[in-house]
């Protein structure tokens, strides 16, 4: 019996592909694991959604990763087989989705809603880029290039007036989606 309540957050670090070599275990936020793992080459969510991070004290690149099995590290979009640190993302959006997005600074300029995934802003609201966004309900994802690739950025339920208010340096965002509990 789970308590649905309080979900089972679990994940598994591997040196090697499939699953491979050494191991190592993880059920809260963990600053540092590479000490434990000197690369990583595979990964099991068994709990929870994560969002794991190339550096230590969760910094540098970051991905987030739901319940699943990831064999080798392009499969969670890695550029490589480095990561260091990782953290439970707590989601409590009750199925409940909306987001913002501004094509300038400060929630000027064309402003667009939704409560969908976007696999390409271009496409869909003509934007090149987001400037400012405010996130409604739910956890969401932004990605610098369309179709859900390149570098992600996690955006929590609050207002961003500026694109370093989301982790970037620039406002490229070409594609997001939601965070999905699994």
């Amino acid at each position: 019996w789970k308590n649905s309540v309080c979900p089972v957050f679990q994940i598994t670090f591997y040196e090697d592909k499939n699953f491979q070599g050494r191991r190592y275990d993880c059920d809260c936020d963990c600053s540092d694991f590479h000490t434990y793992l000197s690369r990583c080459n595979s990964i099991r969510v068994e709990g929870g959604t994560w969002a794991v991070y190339e550096r230590p004290d969760f910094a540098g690149y970051m991905y987030i990763l739901p319940q699943g099995d990831y064999p080798e590290y392009q499969r969670w979009m890695g550029l490589n087989d480095r990561l260091s640190s990782c953290r439970a993302l707590h989601l409590s959006s009750g199925g409940q989705y909306k987001i913002q997005i501004f094509e300038k600074g400060d929630f000027n300029g064309q402003m667009y809603e939704t409560t969908e995934d976007c696999p390409s802003i271009m496409e869909q609201f003509h934007m090149r880029e987001i400037h400012s966004c405010k996130v409604l309900d739910g956890a969401w994802i932004f990605y610098e290039l369309p179709n859900y690739r390149g570098r992600q950025y996690l955006l929590d339920k609050k207002e961003y007036r500026k694109p370093v208010d989301w982790g970037a340096v620039s406002p490229a965002v070409q594609s997001f989606r939601r965070i999905v509990e699994s």
